[in-house]
């Protein structure tokens, strides 16, 4: 009997993800320097960051 195909997938082969985290979006923003950790304490209505830096 043979397996799925979708079974046992290797990690090699994972694609990045396309949407972040509140805490990864909060970091990209710091990167940028678009967040002060004094001034900003929502964390909804974040604006758009891109995915890769």
């Amino acid at each position: 009997m043979t397996r799925h195909a979708s079974y046992g997938k290797s990690s090699k082969t994972a694609k990045k993800r396309n949407v972040l985290k509140r805490f990864e979006r909060i970091d990209v923003l710091r990167q940028l320097g678009k967040w002060k950790d004094g001034e900003n304490k929502l964390v909804t209505n974040l604006p758009k960051t891109p995915t890769s830096i």
